[in-house]
């Protein structure tokens, strides 16, 4: 019986408190990765950011389920991907990192609509997510919405100030424009 009570203590109470203890570290890494002194010291940050989003904060085989996912993704079997992804969406809609896989399937896939729809749920979730947003960045090029793609890269900047596909974006879309209205 202690043993059962024990179970439904961590189920209970304990658990939340491992995601809000995720959340907090999430808020000091952000807040470490905007005063970063150079390239080394914020890819140090970042890769530690990944490890939480990566990471389901309750549920291991959700974490397995993104893992194996993103295998076969960077394997391109992209359908395969996608009902990793998506099975993991449903049992876990709250959890950004999924839909952010997706739609990342989704861009590989050419289906940036729907990529788009992730993406805006993954920023509803987490506003900081700079993986999203450098992703709407792609999206947005690949529809021509240059301007709404140099948004999403300036937001991107913001949250991670020494990421270089930013900056390296925006020059290229600002030549674009320029380009284009010729």
């Amino acid at each position: 019986m202690k043993k059962i009570s024990f179970i439904l203590f961590i189920f209970t109470f304990a658990l939340p408190l491992f995601a809000d203890e995720k959340k907090e570290e999430i808020d000091r890494l952000f807040i470490q990765l905007k005063s970063a002194i150079n390239f080394e010291n914020s890819k140090k940050i970042e890769d530690k950011i990944w490890d939480l989003w990566t990471t389901h904060p309750s549920k291991e085989n959700l974490t397995k389920l993104l893992a194996d996912g993103s295998s076969a993704m960077m394997k391109n079997n992209l359908e395969t991907a996608l009902d990793k992804f998506t099975e993991i969406t449903k049992l876990d809609p709250s959890w950004a990192e999924a839909w952010n896989k997706r739609a990342t399937v989704l861009y590989l896939m050419g289906k940036y609509e729907l990529s788009q729809a992730d993406i805006d749920k993954v920023l509803m979730i987490e506003k900081r997510h700079f993986g999203a947003l450098t992703g709407q960045g792609l999206v947005q090029t690949a529809l021509k919405n240059y301007q709404k793609a140099i948004d999403s890269y300036i937001e991107a900047h913001k949250v991670h100030p020494f990421m270089k596909s930013p900056i390296i974006m925006i020059e290229q879309l600002q030549l674009q424009i320029k380009k284009e209205s010729i």
